[in-house]
């Protein structure tokens, strides 16, 4: 189990077993994105800059408590989806704007998260976290693009994308090695004792920290074990009935029944594995394109996707809201963890992106945007920045994801169908 950032252990990281993580204790830098398909409600997406900060949307008022944070960017836009057809050619190289191809060869390029994780990666346990609230889709879309493209924004390659991991347990369980029999016992009872010996080595002001860590874990810990047992009945199920998990529905396959739960312990294991630096780099799929997902606590009678082709109406405007509150409430994690004289957030970068602006126009002519994060003072916010009129060779996405690489020290001669910097970033 590996420990936040404290002052009292100068030099390397150290974990609660008395052993160096091999990261250096100065703070470094993280990259998070965050995805909603189908487009967002157009009409409640803005934001104005006004003496006194930003001026918020409805949609956008999730972050308005961290407004100074965030940068909404308008105008960008993926060329290599746009008159390709819709929803999985809108979808498949949102994050590595390179061609996709039609039929049964999936064919695309690797994505920017991928692409950071294979330049930073070694120096943290996990060299990414691919997470989903979502089961993927199987088969075609009737433009013939694999629904492959719809279900995942990760891809390690042209071929393959990074498979989705579903199921809050398995991704705890990845972050604090629960392996066989070490997953019935709790994380913190087994570090007990190490933790006492290391309260009585650090400053008061590091013991406030760790004893606010050990308790989110274990929060984190009781979220998880509530639905644990689901999904064992679910492994169980499957395996009698010799039906595979994903051609099951929400709970029967194990998956929380509660979107809202979920989506909140994936945030809580992101915030975990970036404070204690088990990983850098991680991507939240919400709601993927063409979305099945229902909001019955948002009064929405119909599902996601079919909500989208009224994307201007109250029903789809709170599900854009609610989306963006996963944003505001990671993010919010992420600025309540002191490391060095900021927080974990003023050293991230969280991306939230949807695939195209209008659901009931299929419009991708631009995309919604909005960073949250310094990404260690690299990143100045607060702004909007508008490249509606800039030209559609100054408003690419991936001359952002250019500019992002560069300020998490992996520079590229090009990325996707881009080889220079957003200006103005």
């Amino acid at each position: 189990m590996a420990l936040p950032w404290l002052e009292s252990l100068a030099g390397p990281l150290v974990t609660t077993a008395g052993e160096t993580a091999g990261a250096a204790a100065v703070a470094p830098k993280r990259f998070g994105v965050m995805f909603m398909g189908n487009g967002i409600c157009p009409p409640h997406w803005w934001a104005k800059e006004t003496p006194v900060g930003l001026e918020l949307g409805r949609s956008l008022e999730p972050l308005e408590p961290l407004k100074h944070k965030i940068n909404v960017i308008e105008g960008l836009f993926n060329r290599q989806a746009t008159g390709q057809g819709i929803h999985p050619a809108q979808t498949g190289n949102l994050l590595s704007g390179t061609p996709i191809a039609k039929g049964s060869i999936i064919q695309g390029g690797i994505s920017m998260d991928q692409v950071l994780a294979n330049h930073i990666g070694q120096e943290t346990v996990q060299p990414s976290m691919v997470l989903a609230c979502e089961q993927p889709m199987t088969g075609y879309h009737e433009t013939n693009f694999s629904n492959a493209y719809s279900s995942h924004i990760s891809w390690r390659n042209a071929d393959s994308p990074v498979p989705n991991e579903l199921y809050p347990a398995l991704a705890f369980d990845s972050l604090f090695e629960n392996r066989g029999s070490l997953r019935n016992l709790s994380v913190l009872d087994r570090i007990a004792d190490r933790a006492k010996e290391l309260s009585r080595r650090i400053s008061a002001a590091d013991k406030g920290k760790l004893d606010e860590y050990l308790t989110s874990v274990r929060e984190v810990e009781r979220g998880i074990e509530r639905m644990r047992s689901g999904m064992d009945k679910a492994a169980d199920r499957a395996k009698h009935t010799g039906r595979p998990l994903f051609s099951m529905q929400r709970p029967e396959n194990g998956l929380p029944e509660g979107l809202r739960e979920h989506t909140r312990l994936m945030c809580d294991i992101i915030a975990l594995g970036f404070q204690t630096d088990k990983t850098r780099v991680a991507s939240l799929l919400l709601a993927r394109d063409l979305s099945g997902l229902y909001y019955p606590w948002l009064n929405a009678p119909d599902p996601h996707h079919k909500t989208s082709h009224s994307d201007t109406s109250d029903h789809y405007e709170r599900m854009t809201r609610f989306h963006v509150s996963q944003l505001a409430y990671l993010s919010k994690r992420l600025d309540e963890m002191p490391e060095g004289d900021g927080t974990v957030l003023d050293n991230t970068c969280l991306m939230f992106l949807s695939n195209m602006w209008s659901g009931s126009r299929h419009d991708n002519s631009k995309v919604p945007l909005v960073t949250v994060g310094g990404l260690g003072r690299t990143l100045k916010t607060g702004r909007v920045l508008d490249y509606t009129g800039a030209g559609d060779d100054n408003r690419k996405l991936c001359s952002l994801y250019l500019s992002l690489m560069d300020r998490m020290d992996v520079k590229l001669d090009h990325f996707g169908d881009a080889d220079e910097r957003l200006a103005g970033v």
